[in-house]
C-alpha cells in the first residue's frame, strides 16, 4: 500500500529537509506531491535534490491561500490513500504502520497528534496533548493526516481560506459520512519558528485561534492554554534576546 504525500511548502529551508527524511524513512511513498508558494529561499533546491534522490517528486506552484494550495494537491492524487504533512514537523518513527492499525471502512482520516517542539521535556507535555485532542475534536488539523481520497475527491475548499482550510477539510470528511481518527500514535513533533514567539506574531497567532474558540465556547479553557504557552514563550525569547544583546 502506497501513497501520495502532500506538503505545502514556501521559505521552508530551516526544517524541510527534516521533514522529508521522516516521511520517506516511516511512510510508503508513491508521490511526493509539493504545493509550493514561489519560494525564493533554499526551499526549492532540496525539493529537487529529494527528486534527483527518489525520482517521484511532482512539484506544483501556488501563489494563493492554503486552501487553494490544498485543493490543487487533491486534485492530483492517485492513490486511494493520501498524507498531508506540514513542513515544519517531523513525523515520529513507524507513523504509517501506526496509523494503519487504525483504517476501518468507517475512517475517513486519521490524524496524529502534534507535539510542539518546545513542549517535549515539559511537565505541562501531558495536559497539552489533552487539550490539542479536545480542539482537534473540532478544529481538524492536517499537520500529519492521512486521508482517504474518496473521503475528499468531491470536495470544493473555499479559495479564500488561508487558515481553518483544515477545519472545513474534517467538516467535509464528517459529511461524507465518515469519521475522523485522533490518536496518540502516531504523532507529530511541530517545529514552530522562533519568529513564531514575537510579540508581533504570538499576538497574531493568539488572535487566529481565539476567532475560533469563540464559535466553540467550550474550548475557551483550551485556548486559554495555548495563549499562557505563546506568551511564556514569547517572554522567554525576550529574555534571551537581551541576555545576547
Amino acid at each position: 500500500m502506497k501513497v501520495d504525500v502532500v506538503v505545502l511548502t514556501k521559505n521552508s529551508e530551516r526544517t524541510l529537509d527534516k521533514c522529508l527524511d521522516s516521511i520517506y524513512l516511516n511512510v510508503p511513498i508513491n508521490r511526493l506531491i509539493v504545493v509550493d508558494g514561489y519560494s525564493t529561499d533554499k526551499t526549492l533546491e532540496i525539493i529537487e535534490k529529494y527528486n534527483k534522490k527518489y525520482n517521484n517528486v511532482l512539484l506544483l506552484f501556488e501563489k494563493g491561500t492554503r486552501g487553494k494550495a490544498r485543493q490543487k494537491a487533491i486534485e492530483v492524487v492517485t492513490t486511494e490513500w493520501f498524507m498531508f504533512v506540514d513542513s515544519d514537523v517531523i513525523l515520529c518513527n513507524e507513523w504509517f504502520n501506526k496509523a494503519k492499525r487504525l483504517i476501518k471502512s468507517s475512517v475517513g482520516a486519521i490524524w496524529g497528534i502534534e507535539v510542539w517542539s518546545i513542549l517535549r521535556n515539559m511537565t505541562i507535555l501531558r495536559l497539552f496533548e489533552r487539550v490539542t485532542m479536545k480542539i482537534f475534536g473540532k478544529r481538524g488539523g492536517t499537520h500529519d493526516l492521512l486521508v482517504r481520497h474518496k473521503a475528499v475527491k468531491k470536495i470544493k475548499i473555499p479559495s479564500n481560506l488561508h487558515v481553518y482550510e483544515d477545519a472545513y477539510i474534517k467538516s467535509w470528511i464528517c459529511k461524507e459520512g465518515y469519521k475522523v481518527v485522533s490518536a496518540y500514535e502516531p504523532y507529530c513533533i511541530h517545529y514552530r519558528p522562533v519568529i513564531v514567539w514575537t510579540i508581533k506574531k504570538s499576538v497574531s497567532l493568539v488572535a487566529n485561534e481565539l476567532k475560533f474558540a469563540i464559535r466553540y465556547p467550550q474550548l475557551l479553557l483550551s485556548y486559554a492554554l495555548y495563549t499562557a504557552i505563546v506568551l511564556y514563550q514569547n517572554l522567554l525569547h525576550n529574555i534571551r534576546a537581551k541576555c545576547q544583546g
